[in-house]
């Protein structure tokens, strides 16, 4: 994280301190380790790390800037350029593959919450929604409908029912208002 993210991530700590989470579980990259670091501070809670929370592996596309990707694959495939969803490449995971470690992933997490209890989990933009798509119901092809998230932006969902979880709200971040 830079200074600015540093500053993003502190700032979002302390507003989900406020929400008394009982668990705190993150992705095991360095981003999301630091990220969770914040919270621990905030929380008194100490991360669990679980590789399945990590960001989809991007493939040919990994550490390569648009046009250093255009040169590599060709023009056609720099067109599907998003940063922050899923895109065809070469040894990318598929959206489906994602979606069967990070769902489960999520999914077990939410297992170990009593009722009213809350948790947090410190993952990556593209991946959290098609966690989202998964414990909602949802196709997960879905996901890559939702807006990317901002940086340490967060969503909530919330139980109704056994078992029945309602997106309440998304891309919430301590510097925007949440909906009424």
């Amino acid at each position: 994280l830079d200074d600015g993210g540093r500053r993003q991530a502190e700032v979002m700590a302390t507003a989900l301190a406020e929400l008394d989470p009982v668990l705190l579980v993150s992705s095991d990259l360095a981003r999301a380790r630091e990220t969770a670091a914040f919270l621990e501070k905030a929380t008194g809670l100490t991360a669990e790390e679980d590789p399945r929370l990590r960001e989809y592996d991007v493939g040919a596309r990994t550490g390569l800037t648009r046009e250093e990707f255009a040169e590599r694959l060709g023009a056609d495939a720099a067109l599907a350029w998003d940063v922050h969803a899923h895109v065809e490449a070469p040894g990318a995971e598929t959206l489906e593959e994602v979606a069967e470690r990070i769902v489960p992933a999520t999914r077990e997490v939410l297992a170990r919450l009593g009722p009213g209890e809350t948790a947090v989990l410190v993952m990556h933009g593209a991946a959290l929604r098609i966690a989202l798509a998964g414990v909602l119901g949802w196709p997960v092809s879905t996901a890559d409908t939702l807006e990317a998230m901002a940086n340490c932006g967060w969503a909530v969902l919330v139980e109704h029912g056994i078992g029945r979880l309602r997106l309440s709200s998304y891309n919430i971040s301590a510097e925007s208002t949440p909906p009424d």
